[in-house]
């Protein structure tokens, strides 16, 4: 299974929905993914992982990854629907320091 759906446009860029586990099996294809999108400046990339129960050291790094995505397009990122234990390992680890986190990817969309 991919772990990614499709990848909508919203106002505000594109919006990514990860649709399983993002673990050592899955991130290769998300970040080939991500690599291949469309980001330009000023728009925000949205990663919904509405969709994901588990998220791995790899996952973290293909997270990582997306951010200096955005970066390098002098674009944002935004995380949606972030489950708790993900949302606690990502700040014990400080990247929430660098997320910006949205209860979901209506909410992240919004101007």
């Amino acid at each position: 299974m991919s772990p990614l759906n499709i990848t909508r446009e919203a106002a505000t860029g594109p919006v990514v929905h990860v649709a399983s586990d993002l673990d050592y099996g899955h991130v290769a294809a998300m970040r080939q993914h991500i690599d291949a999108l469309d980001l330009y400046p000023g728009q925000c990339l949205v990663i919904d992982l509405a969709g994901m129960e588990f998220c791995d050291s790899s996952g973290i790094t293909a997270l990582i990854a997306a951010h200096q995505r955005a970066l390098a397009a002098d674009a944002d990122i935004a995380l949606a629907a972030v489950p708790d234990n993900t949302l606690r390992i990502l700040a014990i680890v400080g990247l929430d320091q660098i997320f910006t986190f949205h209860p979901d990817a209506d909410t992240a969309t919004t101007s």
